[in-house]
């Protein structure tokens, strides 16, 4: 027993002292990060839908912080977002139709109510909430909503989500 109570205070002491050393070190060693960054990522939808070639918002916003990248790309932001970006920066905006965006074309998710089993796995993905429905039964999507990221499609198993192109464009892709 006295062992026991022997291992438990060294234990304990040198748990407290690495606590100590990596709490000192985090404050010591701490990497200030640019704040326009953050500013910009704050500026961004955080879909994370990865339509403007970056992983998510965070990348994109280190981009055009650090690597001058254009203020254009965020489709779902749209011209409020690319006005305000270019706003904090203090730059000339950029043309929101330019040949960046026009590549992309305005579409959002379809299901096919025919094949969907109602597995929610495309719900579970989708980044802004776009997918409405419940375990076994049919889902849609809001069209107002979606994004166009096409990330719903590859986590559906019977593949009934399909990319449909829009006549009239959402208020926030104008």
């Amino acid at each position: 027993m006295h062992i026991i109570c022997i291992a438990i205070g060294v234990l304990s002491t040198l748990s407290l002292i690495c606590g100590g050393l990596l709490g000192y070190a985090s404050k010591r060693c701490l990497v200030e990060k640019d704040p326009i960054i953050n500013d910009i990522d704050t500026l961004l939808p955080q879909s994370q839908c990865g339509q403007c070639g970056y992983p998510g918002c965070l990348p994109y916003a280190n981009a055009i912080s650090v690597h001058n990248e254009h203020i254009n790309k965020c489709v779902p932001g749209g011209t409020e977002t690319m006005l305000q970006i270019a706003e904090i920066l203090n730059i000339e905006p950029e043309p929101i139709e330019d040949s960046i965006t026009k590549q992309y074309q305005h579409s959002i998710a379809w299901i096919n109510e025919n094949n969907c089993i109602g597995c929610t796995k495309c719900m579970q993905v989708c980044p802004v909430d776009a997918i409405i429905g419940s375990k076994r039964v049919i889902h849609t999507v809001f069209s107002d909503i979606c994004t166009g990221c096409k990330i719903c499609i590859s986590h559906c198993p019977t593949h009934c989500i399909e990319m449909r192109p829009l006549t009239t464009k959402p208020h926030y892709w104008q």
